[in-house]
């Protein structure tokens, strides 16, 4: 998992509403979006603020919708 992308999500107040698992998929999007290891992207400066808060809230987003499905089954 990424050392700033923890920060990241400390920095923002956001660390205790994501999961490990959660964590390592906002890593795999950075990476899929920039084509670099995460570290390097935020370091770079090649994801926004913007890009990372659009990241967190689409990946809690769908985990929130996952759920919602398995209550409705």
């Amino acid at each position: 998992m990424s050392r700033l992308v923890r920060e990241w999500l400390m920095n923002l107040g956001l660390f205790y509403e994501t999961t490990h698992e959660d964590r390592l998929e906002i890593d795999r999007e950075i990476e899929r979006r920039t084509g670099v290891n995460c570290d390097e992207a935020l370091i770079k400066g090649l994801i926004s603020i913007n890009e990372f808060l659009d990241i967190v809230n689409t990946i809690l987003k769908k985990k929130k919708k996952s759920r919602v499905s398995l209550y409705q089954a």
